[in-house]
């Protein structure tokens, strides 16, 4: 189940971080009389009543005008890409919305977030009904779509290299197993060294396999023709973000060439290893094709303002991320007229079996 991300708004001092740690029921935020207390973004997971599962985010004064005031209320401003709904404070005295609370609205419409103002007098049981009333609710959507139904046979082919936790399945093995289990269907797992053995083991052929995309090759040779094939990233790619952006997207993969720009783009932060995918795997495959291009890595919340420079944009499957987050970031490519796609996706595209995967 996707987090629904709830964002805190409003100018110094305007009770943001008090209003978070009450709904928390704990000091998740520091609060103090003191302007310019909370400087990046604070977030804490918690389980709210009618909404489930969610991620609050309190932010710094949009009016700081601190030293590093104006880096603050840019990493601010940037939340908006991935808030659900946002709740918005003003200073206690405001009798109309200040400068820095209207232009943040404007954003907010502009972007479409929905937003609720609360005043310190409401109550917080009350603003929790009100988030339980306002905030957005997509139809439940399977990752998987419609390649599998109840009674299917699925085949999980899963690398466990290190960068795997050790003891743990990386998250979209574990979203895609457990969605598997729901819908009925029957799943098998194995790694890419015991393919063939659990191929054989098998009473018939599985109606799909599911893989990790840095396999896609291998898995693509080893498994019969008549088998439909997708991966972890491709289900992701067509959940949280557009699916068909990113096929069409990958299309100018062919049309690189050397001195071009490609941004890989990362919702998460981690400290890479050797066999990282899209700081290592990737950029090899890219420049096996195309020779020696330029590659940009984004970490995080640091997705460029400025995409103008890029031939190509690259984005992580996002297993991390909300939906609302990649879809922004779709959209500023398409405003700055450049292509985007995702690791899956640019994986089978640089291996010549695009074709080949089936998509949700």
């Amino acid at each position: 189940m996707e987090r629904l991300h709830i964002a805190f708004f409003g100018p110094t001092n305007s009770g943001k971080s008090t209003l978070v740690n009450a709904i928390c029921g704990q000091e998740v935020s520091l609060v103090s009389a003191v302007p310019g207390t909370t400087t990046d973004p604070v977030r804490k997971t918690v389980e709210l009543p009618e909404l489930g599962p969610c991620v609050l985010i309190d932010t710094a004064g949009l009016d700081d005008t601190g030293i590093l005031g104006s880096e603050r209320e840019r990493r601010s401003r940037a939340v908006i890409d991935e808030t659900d709904i946002a709740v918005v404070l003003d200073a206690p005295d405001a009798t109309v919305p200040s400068g820095p609370v209207r232009d943040l609205i404007a954003t907010l419409d502009a972007a479409g977030v929905p937003y609720l103002i609360h005043r310190r007098e409401d109550s917080v049981p009350a603003l929790l009904q009100r988030l339980a009333a306002a905030a957005p609710r997509e139809a439940e959507r399977f990752l998987t779509g419609g390649l599998v139904h109840a009674g299917s046979s699925v085949l999980l082919v899963m690398p466990q290299d290190s960068e795997a936790p050790k003891g743990r399945l990386i998250l979209p093995q574990v979203q895609v197993l457990r969605e598997l289990l729901d819908r009925g269907c029957v799943p098998h797992s194995c790694t890419p060294d015991s393919l063939q053995d659990a191929l054989q083991s098998l009473a018939r052929l599985p109606d799909l396999v599911i893989t990790d995309s840095q396999v896609f090759g291998l898995v693509e040779r080893s498994i019969p023709r008549e088998c439909p094939l997708t991966s972890f990233s491709v289900l992701l790619a067509a959940a949280k973000g557009d699916i068909h952006a990113f096929v069409e997207g990958a299309g100018a993969i062919a049309a690189l060439k050397p001195g071009d720009r490609v941004l890989i783009a990362e919702a998460c932060t981690h400290v890479p290893d050797t066999e990282d995918i899209g700081r290592v795997k990737i950029p090899a495959l890219l420049r096996k094709r195309a020779g020696d291009i330029s590659v940009d890595i984004a970490a995080g919340n640091d997705f460029p303002e400025d995409l103008s420079p890029y031939s190509l944009i690259i984005h992580c499957g996002a297993c991390v991320a909300n939906a609302r987050l990649v879809r922004s970031r779709i959209r500023k490519a398409r405003l700055a007229g450049v292509p985007i796609t995702n690791y899956g996706i640019a994986i089978a595209a640089l291996q010549g079996i695009l074709s080949r995967i089936s998509l949700p």
